[in-house]
């Protein structure tokens, strides 16, 4: 047996002890989160770095991606830059139950320079003063402030509170920078704004209430994006709710229902959009501590001013295969309106001849090949992923008959 092997093994055996201490003490529903208070299935094994300090247990995480990205067509962009989120986490029994405090940092607003990155067909928030259109905005400096406490009220039962300045209310699935089974694919998916985009809200008040396999929770937030400085931490009123209801039929399984009215979220558009979003989602652990993830996801977007419904589908996975190598696959159908907003003279007759609504198609495949450690307590990777995308003929001039993309990457991860 090697040294290397020993080593691996030792901790594989170290982390199942510490993960079952804490579940025996009510505290592994706080452990298991991985953005706001939404959760990936039960089995899937979060990469950190855990230690005692004293009647504390501190939790570190974190990943970034180097990226250099390029794109075909009249509106496809190049670019080298580097995304990125650390969180740190600390932990302890208080009056019966379980406390913890997150923070979670970004220093996206640095190595993003522009104010966001190329992707073709994306579209959300604003830059400059502009919306974004083929293109996807950097993460706050401060993603996630969060304070919460779980305690158990009976053999199977638990009640949960979680209050942050910056945070992820009860709506939607995991978001994607912290979702398993888009642990290996850098770029954001272009239904995030109908799937998961409040991951970074304002004033979120969240109460959850679990029982055996069931979870239901409710949320209050202020419902705008952030703003263009992402530097500060905004505040506002809470305007908005979310309820959502999760089922954990075993530890490889889990599934949410959500809905939320989200008040005028987009800093140049007029309205509130509600949100209603489902999706299931799939953990396999495998050997060598790695897992196979997968998750299916529709969202659906009603913008209360123009009445329009815009739906969004997204499929994804990540395979551990042999050689130290993840597959990686990613497919989507969104409905967008907003392709054209950066020119309003081209929108207006577009909407006159084609409509204002197209459906557009992305499939992305890649791989990751993780490196020997570099660094000591870093998974180093390095990858390519490549996506092709589907469009109706009426907005092909503009985009060219066969759009794609291509990312390589550095991945670096605690």
């Amino acid at each position: 047996m090697t040294t290397q092997f020993r080593r691996r093994a030792h901790w594989i055996v170290l982390t199942a002890v510490f993960q079952s201490l804490a579940w025996a003490q009510g505290g592994m529903g706080l452990m298991n989160q991985a953005s706001g208070t939404a959760m990936n299935p039960e089995s899937w094994s979060m990469p950190m770095s855990m230690q005692s300090l004293g009647s504390w247990s501190l939790m570190l995480m974190g990943q970034a991606f180097v990226v250099d990205t390029q794109q075909s067509g009249p509106r496809g962009g190049d670019k080298f830059y580097s995304e990125d989120w650390f969180m740190g986490a600390v932990q302890r029994s208080v009056g019966g139950g379980d406390f913890q405090i997150q923070l979670m940092l970004s220093l996206d607003p640095a190595t993003i320079t522009g104010r966001s990155y190329p992707e073709l067909f994306q579209t959300g928030e604003t830059a400059f003063g502009k919306l974004l259109v083929d293109q996807q905005h950097p993460h706050n400096f401060i993603m996630g402030l969060g304070f919460q406490y779980l305690r158990h009220v009976g053999d199977a039962t638990t009640i949960q509170f979680y209050f942050a300045p910056v945070g992820d209310p009860a709506l939607g699935p995991v978001a994607f920078p912290h979702r398993a089974s888009a642990s290996e694919l850098p770029q954001a998916p272009l239904s995030h704004h109908w799937q998961d985009s409040t991951h970074i809200a304002d004033d979120v008040v969240t109460v959850a209430a679990r029982h055996k396999w069931m979870r239901l929770e409710a949320s209050g937030f202020h419902g705008a994006e952030p703003g263009e400085n992402r530097w500060i931490v905004q505040q506002g009123t809470i305007d908005s709710w979310s309820a959502r209801l999760s089922v954990f039929p075993s530890k490889n399984w889990m599934a949410q229902a959500s809905v939320g009215r989200i008040a005028h979220p987009e800093q140049l558009e007029p309205g509130d959009q509600i949100r209603s979003t489902a999706s299931v989602h799939y953990s396999r652990p495998m050997p060598g501590g790695r897992s196979w993830a997968s998750s299916l996801i529709w969202g659906r977007n009603h913008d209360t001013y123009t009445q329009h419904n815009l739906n969004s589908f997204l499929a994804e996975s990540v395979l551990p295969i042999p050689g130290r190598n993840f597959l990686t696959g990613r497919a989507e159908l969104v409905d967008k309106d907003e392709l054209f907003s950066d020119n309003p003279a081209l929108e207006r007759e577009l909407d006159r001849t084609a409509g204002s609504t197209f459906r557009i198609g992305a499939y992305t495949m890649g791989i990751t090949h993780d490196l020997p450690k570099l660094i000591p307590g870093v998974e180093t990777g390095v990858g390519v992923n490549a996506t092709t995308y589907s469009l109706p003929a009426a907005i092909r001039p503009y985009y060219g008959d066969r759009p794609h993309g291509v990312n390589v990457y550095l991945r670096l991860r605690l």
